[in-house]
């Protein structure tokens, strides 16, 4: 199998991208008119944004840390509200079951 019975291979544009850590990656677009390819590009050998400037690359996105539940319930509800709703949730309960 060869070009001609696959057909002509489309134009291809080689752009480069580097990552904070100065890893260069180089994928390659279709040179089609209009088209642009992406201002940015995830590093596949450390997984940092890539940009297509050499002297400032793109900063790491910031992780935030992994929150509970609790963690969750606590920035909505203060210990006196929280406390005020355990009281209710076991007077209910204590209803149900006849006490």
């Amino acid at each position: 199998m060869g070009e001609a019975e696959r057909g002509d291979a489309a134009p291809r544009v080689w752009v480069s991208y580097w990552c904070g850590g100065g890893h260069e990656t180089r994928p390659s677009f279709a040179d089609s008119a209009g088209t642009l390819p992406p201002e940015t590009w995830d590093c596949p050998r450390c997984g940092l944004p890539a940009g297509q400037d050499r002297a400032n690359p793109p900063s790491a996105p910031r992780n935030e840390p992994f929150k509970t539940h609790l963690a969750y319930v606590k920035e909505r509800r203060s210990d006196a509200e929280g406390a005020e709703l355990l009281e209710e949730a076991l007077s209910a309960l204590r209803a149900r079951r006849g006490r």
